[in-house]
């Protein structure tokens, strides 16, 4: 990883950017992400995950979910991964959390502290679940109890690591809620959460998941389902919260311009697998790894000169048959024999700590545009 800085827009590197680009960076300007004041200035290393690996065993075969994920995770510092549907996003952060099924096959290393978190006995995990590393799920409606009162679900939360009595339990709840900016948060602690909006009650599991004072936030989109000023206001407010806390983020989203105005590092994942590494800046300005390229050429543009998609073809290939060579190659416009036939490990770039997985990113390299190699195919195909 890097020790720079990422604010947003702030980047004099590359004055031929791709526009699509641009606007996915300063999405979200307006809610002040990414300033010099809640930039991380890179700590010590408190995660490292090497080689993890995740199989569901099934009638039709072994279901390849996670294939050699590594990454590190320094205190303040915000990962972004990202990736279709289906990628291995969730999974690689439910096996952290040990909250996977016990017929997965987990196998790797992922280090908190100096100690293996997938080889700790069940009680050391719930010990450490929650307290040290918190969750935000994806839907909080579901992750929610409905039977129990919004106070009573975070006073548990507490009072599961904590020796405490109800009553303490309850102020520090109240004060979580006020710290999430949820008003009145005495008297909402009595609600329950149908009683919440959706944006409130994303607020409700940012408080549970940092009411113990996380070292690591673990949010699985956030911001679900919910219109662009509430997510605006939601992430905002994560990030204060962060700060305030002192913790580290694994935000994992579909959002790119989510991605480019509050992450600092960005792990992209294809078919269970990392397939690009690196800063927020280089792998936005400078994709080595034609899926990143892909997904940033997809994204809609509001410049008029050319409004038209560019839609990556084809779908993500299935985890159980998985396609020989690099799994990307249907799908690769740069695609060669060597791709249908070798999968290519992670190699380290022409750009600082940028990793990639591809035979080609020498080429990707070479294009001021590399979206372009998307933008002649899907105009081909019409």
């Amino acid at each position: 990883m890097t020790d720079d800085l990422y604010p947003v827009g702030a980047d004099s590197r590359n004055d031929n950017r791709d526009p699509q680009v641009t606007e996915a960076e300063n999405a979200h300007v307006s809610s002040a992400w990414g300033g010099s004041d809640s930039a991380p200035v890179k700590g010590e290393e408190i995660l490292r995950v090497e080689d993890l690996t995740v199989g569901f065993p099934t009638e039709d075969g072994l279901v390849r979910a996670v294939r050699g994920v590594s990454y590190s995770l320094h205190e303040r510092e915000v990962l972004g991964i990202v990736g279709e549907s289906g990628s291995g996003k969730s999974v690689s952060s439910m096996a952290l959390m040990g909250l996977l099924p016990k017929t997965a096959k987990v196998t790797g290393k992922a280090i908190y502290r100096g100690k293996d978190v997938l080889t700790m006995s069940e009680g050391e995990q719930r010990s450490l679940r929650g307290r040290k590393i918190a969750m935000i799920f994806q839907d909080p409606m579901t992750a929610l109890n409905p039977v129990y009162s919004i106070g009573d679900q975070l006073a548990e939360a507490v009072r599961s690591h904590e020796a405490i009595s109800k009553k303490a339990a309850l102020k520090r709840a109240e004060e979580m809620l006020d710290l999430v900016g949820i008003p009145q948060p005495s008297q909402r602690l009595r609600n329950y959460p149908h009683e919440f909006s959706g944006g409130m009650r994303q607020r409700a599991m940012i408080a549970m998941a940092v009411i113990n004072d996380p070292d690591i936030i673990i949010a699985d989109e956030p911001t679900t389902a919910l219109d662009v000023t509430v997510q605006a206001q939601i992430l905002e407010k994560l990030i204060e919260v962060k700060d305030a806390v002192n913790a580290a983020i694994i935000l994992i989203t579909h959002d790119l311009g989510v991605v480019a105005g509050m992450a600092h590092n960005v792990l992209v994942m294809y078919a269970g697998r990392p397939v690009e590494l690196g800063s927020t800046d280089d792998t936005f300005y400078g994709p080595r790894m034609p899926y990143t390229a892909g997904l940033l050429g997809s994204m809609p543009s509001m410049t008029g000169a050319d409004s038209r998609l560019r839609p990556i073809n084809g779908a993500p290939p299935s985890l159980i048959n998985l396609p020989s060579g690099c799994p990307f190659n249907p799908r690769c416009p740069l695609a060669t024999e060597k791709c249908r036939e070798v999968e290519p490990i992670l190699t380290l770039t022409d750009h600082h700590d940028h990793l990639a997985a591809c035979h080609h990113w020498d080429r990707m390299a070479e294009s001021e545009d590399p979206t372009a190699f998307f933008r002649a195919e899907s105009e081909d195909a019409l």
